[in-house]
């Protein structure tokens, strides 16, 4: 149960938060320019409307179809969400993550089955009226039945809550307050409800606490302030930002996302906002008018002569609260969110990533074995795996007598634009694609134990290609290479080591390597990163921990550790590494260490394998991978 949450959570949040950008600009118009604002402006005030219920929902819509069938399922899921935003007079936040998946559901169900049956020079035609007509149909469903539905049932939580208020549970009220706030139906909530009732309440006695229900920003910026100490990738950078915003710029809706992404912290601002009335009602609290936007200064400028310290406190009180529930939630969490993708990007890129392999490993277009000519192998910092396994691919070709193909490595963002096949992991494939459109494209879930070699050579073959005979001038085999002196010296290669975690190896070889003079210090946690994105296991109980892309710059010159572990690191739970490789590559010194690699891979049996996983002396290991 647990995991489907976090699997709607972070389906939720790929189709807000891409979207994030769009938030913030229209929070910062919002807050500057509404007559209440910091410097009102009637002329681009008038922006805060059209964006709230047009911009923002499409966005949303779109992503969502798009996250489901690609920039297709994104245009399909656009038109379906206009028609839900026509049929409402309330923003369609809610009603756009509803339309625009379905939108995505639909255009990939008629993509996956009509693709068999469209006469050829058609294609065009039917996928633009077949997402025309499909769109239009559910638009006018959006409009006609999925519209009242949603504000019905905006209208059955702006009934329930006023319910709870006659009855005198004041601070339950949070339950369904917090909640319908996360649905963008916030602004429904306090004008419907609570303005009302807070207006009739200021003229009998000055104040009334109705006006910081919905506007007290503490139950939001406890998620927030969780988010910035303890959350991972995108959302921790995102959060501080995002804490200006909603606290001083009082634009809740930036918050939202961020439980949308983790929905159990609808928990978290329920007791928050439960917290926050209670101290109100308590310390006797509140304001003389609404707070609009809610910011803190719209509070603190709204508040009774005399309720300075209740309302300070509800705010603060309503925040520990939040922080501390989700807390435990993002720190619960925060191994799996960072063994996975990124929770802000991971389900719109993984669903691509895996969409596109799921056409299988070859890609639509493809190339003939007879003008097979450059094959390149793509990874993040084209340093390392990428470098593995174009020197493993081409030993064998090289073996097998193709001596007119060339392989090599690159960085994705650098891959040559008259590659003709381009390997690259099924994580990358997105990345891989847009880099190289004019390439056919193989994605992998490993770069060393795959079957590219028998894709390539099968289409060698059909192409007509045949590899020479060995008499009749076949390819010789590539050299062994030999590394550069220094580039590992024995005192750094380390046997009989006790197990320990994949992070706790990487991070030990991270360490030998700026012992060593290697890397700068934020070369480390870039190793730990890319573990993180992809895994550095190469198979044969070897695993090659090195710096993403982004941490290069942080080497200082090309050097190697090799940490043996007897009894194994575990990688996953099926892959044990028993050598730990550290590599920092400075330019091209470490394609004579990825060339050592492949050999070893390849051609030591297992019975040397198992030596060199259980030998006493360091010489053993220096002599495997200094001599090749």
């Amino acid at each position: 149960m647990q995991e489907a949450m976090q699997k709607f959570g972070r389906f939720l949040s790929a189709m807000v938060m891409p979207n994030i950008g769009a938030f913030i600009a229209w929070g910062f118009i919002t807050a500057l320019f509404i007559p209440a604002g910091w410097i009102p402006n009637e002329g681009l005030a008038e922006l805060v409307g059209p964006m709230a219920k047009w911009l923002l929902p499409l966005l949303i819509g779109f992503t969502g179809g798009e996250v489901v069938n690609g920039h297709r399922g994104g245009v399909v899921g656009a038109i379906a969400t206009a028609g839900i935003i026509v049929g409402t007079d309330i923003p369609m936040f809610m009603g756009a993550m509803i339309m625009g998946p379905i939108g995505g559901i639909a255009i990939k169900k008629f993509d996956e089955a009509a693709q068999d049956s469209i006469p050829g020079g058609f294609e065009m035609l039917v996928n633009n009226f077949s997402a025309g007509i499909i769109g239009g149909v559910l638009a006018c469903a959006a409009y006609s039945f999925v519209g009242p539905i949603v504000s019905s049932i905006t209208d059955g939580l702006a009934s329930a809550v006023g319910a709870i208020v006659s009855a005198g549970l004041l601070p339950l009220v949070s339950i369904l307050v917090e909640p319908a706030k996360i649905l963008f139906l916030n602004n429904a909530i306090n004008h419907g409800v609570f303005t009302p009732l807070g207006m009739q309440q200021a003229q009998e006695v000055g104040k009334s606490v109705f006006f910081m229900i919905e506007s007290n920003p503490g139950p939001g910026l406890g998620v927030l302030l969780a988010y910035s100490l303890f959350g991972v990738g995108n959302a921790r950078g995102s959060a501080p930002g995002a804490v200006i915003i909603h606290f001083f710029g009082g634009i809740h809706e930036i918050y939202f996302p961020y439980v949308l992404m983790k929905p159990t912290l609808i928990l978290a601002v329920m007791a928050g906002g439960i917290t926050g009335v209670f101290t109100l009602t308590l310390l006797n609290g509140g304001l003389v008018a609404p707070a609009a936007p809610g910011s803190f200064i719209a509070i603190m400028a709204m508040t009774a002569p005399g309720a300075y310290f209740a309302n300070v406190a509800a705010v603060a009180a309503a925040a520990g609260v939040s922080f501390a529930i989700s807390s435990i939630f993002i720190k619960a969490t925060a191994a799996a969110d960072a063994e996975k993708e990124d929770a802000l990007e991971a389900a719109q890129a993984n669903m691509k990533a895996m969409k596109a392999a799921s056409k299988g490993q070859a890609g639509e277009k493809q190339v003939e074995g007879k003008d097979i000519k450059f094959i390149v192998y793509a990874c993040d910092a084209g340093m390392g795996s990428s470098a593995l396994g174009a020197a493993a691919l081409r030993k064998k070709l090289q073996k097998d007598g193709y001596k007119n193909i060339t392989v090599k490595n690159f960085a994705i963002g650098n891959i040559p634009k008259d590659a003709q096949i381009v390997v690259s992991h099924e994580k990358l494939a997105e990345r891989a694609s847009a880099d190289s459109p004019q390439a056919e494209h193989i994605w992998v879930k490993d770069f060393t134990n795959n079957n590219v070699y028998d894709i390539i050579s099968e289409r060698l073959k059909g192409g007509g290609v045949s590899a020479p005979a060995p008499e009749a001038g076949g390819a010789e085999e590539e050299p062994a290479a030999t590394l550069k002196e220094g580039v590992l010296l024995k005192e750094n290669v380390k046997v009989g080591l006790k197990s320990v975690s994949k992070e706790e190896a990487i991070k030990a070889a991270g360490e030998l390597l700026f012992k060593s003079g290697y890397v700068e210090k934020p070369y480390i946690e870039g190793m730990l990163a890319r573990e993180r994105d992809i895994s550095t296991y190469i198979g044969q109980g070897i695993a090659i921990p090195h710096g993403e892309n982004a941490v290069k710059k942080h080497v200082i010159k090309t050097g190697l550790v090799v940490m043996q572990y007897p009894q194994g690191v575990k990688f996953s739970d099926e892959n044990t590494a028993h050598l730990i490789v550290g590599i920092a590559g400075k330019g091209d010194d470490h394609l004579a260490i990825i060339a050592n690699l492949a050999t070893i891979t390849m051609e030591y049996s297992e019975e040397d394998l198992q030596k060199a996983y259980t030998t006493k002396d360091p010489q053993v290991l220096f002599d495997m991978f200094t001599k090749g």
